[in-house]
Order: structure tokens, then sequence, then C-alpha cells
């Protein structure tokens, strides 16, 4: 996995932290879904990256 995707990943990670948070704070479920959505996202991103890693090697 590259630097590059590393910290978009963590970049998209955060970004949907924060969402959740908000959609937490003003009691706004679809905030709350949206935010828990681009972290899964980021996951499954994260996955995908690692597998490439060991079949590279």
């Amino acid at each position: 996995m590259s630097a590059s995707d590393k910290i978009s990943n963590a970049a998209e990670d955060l970004k949907g932290k924060a969402t959740e948070a908000v959609g937490k704070a003003t009691n706004d479920d679809s905030k709350v879904a949206e935010g828990k959505a681009e972290q899964a996202s980021a996951s499954a991103k994260k996955a995908g990256e690692n597998i490439k890693d060991i079949f590279k090697d």
C-alpha cells in the first residue's frame, strides 16, 4: 500500500467519524449512517490494498 493510499484512507475514515459525530450531536440519523458508510468504505479500501500487498510480495 502506498503512503498516499494510506493517507487517503485515513482521511476518509476521519471524515466518516466526524460526520457520524455531527449526526449524533444533532440527532440526525442520516448523518450517522453516512458517517458509518464512509468509515466502512475506507476499511474496505484498506483491506483491498492489504490483499494486493500480500500478492505483490
